[in-house]
């Protein structure tokens, strides 16, 4: 992924979600499938895991997919939102918010009615 599209996308995690800009950016990096099974899901029979952020400033992204995609550009900004969060909070609320956040920048900037939603039990 290009840098410019890095902060733009980076920009937009921080205009969605009440979070200011923090004095650091996460590392990304982009993953075969299989370490995703192996790294994000390892106790999952099925792992559809394919953008993750491990909580230690590094967000991992399926190397399959195409960053200037814009879903996928989408799926980019939950992660930078992850990177936002307290990583000590509640981990389904993480989730609605991440989604919350990736939400508002696919009707904002990608205009387009396809949503995406969490997949998280209630505490």
């Amino acid at each position: 992924m290009n840098q410019e599209l890095f902060f733009v996308l980076f920009s937009w995690a921080i205009a969605l979600s009440p979070y200011s800009r923090p004095d650091t950016v996460p590392a990304l990096e982009f993953h075969n499938h299989a370490w995703f099974v192996e790294h994000a899901c390892p106790t999952m029979d099925d792992c559809n895991v394919v953008a993750w952020y491990n909580d230690m400033g590094i967000i991992y992204l399926d190397e399959a997919l195409d960053p200037e995609n814009g879903f996928v550009t989408s799926m980019i900004v939950h992660e930078f939102v992850h990177f936002l969060q307290d990583a000590d909070a509640d981990p389904c609320w993480r989730e609605k918010q991440a989604y919350n956040v990736q939400n508002k920048y696919i009707i904002e900037v990608l205009t387009t009615l396809q949503r995406a939603t969490p997949v998280c039990k209630e505490n």
